[in-house]
């Protein structure tokens, strides 16, 4: 007998689109975003100029990336003005939606990560290496004291992201390499193991939005049958226990965890509708 794929249950209650729709809004957001960076090297569209780290949109709007910004600080080099706009822009945003979000509705590298977990549920490969979640602050704290050291902008000599644009537009070369080393130590080495434990810009984003506002909350968590289909789907799980199990201990249905990516898979695969975007200030200690 074959095992009931994940969300099946959802997608017999809600349909199928109504069990997609975050990871549907994911990806129009991913690919879209990338889409206007691509359109000026590509079609000589240039509404936005730039990349992730830096870019000027409309000739109006400065972002800049304070993980980014902050290693150019280390290296003893203060960002001109509008990189400094570009960086006040940026932290009000995270700080408000969860610094994360990047790492779920931004970063173009997830949907490499989310293939290669696709792939390995579907190739049934079990197993994988252990490394503490800590590991990517371990790494954080060592791309920022190196970018002093050294002078240099550490993490984007191997920065992903930065190689994925680079890919896309110059074509196949070097760059993909690490690509491709990324989807394959997901893939074969370790589950969720970039995005979930060595990556340190989902580090940094993580401290970001550790107050942030906007959270996901188990509102209707008495209704919840243990399916474990969240806890199968979430890139980081372990969020999830103290909101949806918590309420004997007197814990909230707010994910206050900083690591949550307020992906909205959660939401997604569960059939009890278990699960709803919410306010850090909705989170009342009543059990149920």
């Amino acid at each position: 007998m074959s095992l009931k794929r994940i969300g099946a249950d959802a997608v017999a209650e809600k349909g199928w689109l109504k069990a997609h729709q975050w990871l549907i809004l994911r990806r129009i957001s991913q690919l879209g975003i990338l889409a206007l960076f691509l359109l000026g090297p590509l079609a000589g569209i240039w509404i936005v100029k730039g990349n992730l780290n830096y870019s000027y949109t409309l000739g109006v709007l400065p972002l800049t990336d304070p993980y980014v910004a902050l290693q150019s600080l280390m290296t003893g080099h203060v960002p001109e003005k509008l990189g400094l706009i570009g960086v006040v822009i940026a932290l009000l945003f995270y700080l408000l939606l969860g610094g994360r979000v990047y790492c779920s509705w931004v970063c173009p590298v997830n949907m490499v990560t989310d293939a290669a977990g696709w792939l390995r549920e579907r190739l049934g490969i079990k197993g994988s290496v252990h490394l503490g979640r800590h590991t990517r602050y371990w790494i954080l704290g060592m791309t920022l004291l190196g970018s002093a050291l050294s002078g240099v902008v550490l993490w984007e000599l191997i920065n992903p992201v930065s190689m994925l644009h680079r890919g896309l537009i110059f074509g196949l070369g070097a760059a993909w390499t690490v690509v491709l080393a990324v989807f394959l130590f997901d893939l074969f080495v370790m589950s969720r193991g970039w995005c979930g434990h060595l990556c340190p810009v989902g580090a940094f984003y993580s401290l970001l939005g550790r107050w942030s506002p906007v959270r996901i909350a188990a509102q209707q968590r008495a209704a919840c049958n243990d399916c474990m289909d969240c806890f199968e789907v979430c890139p980081e799980p372990q969020v999830i226990r103290p909101a949806l199990k918590g309420a004997d201990k007197g814990l909230g249905p707010v994910i206050l965890a900083p690591n949550c990516t307020n992906c909205g898979r959660c939401i997604d695969v569960c059939s009890k509708d278990v699960f709803t975007f919410a306010l850090r200030s909705s989170n009342k200690t009543a059990a149920g």
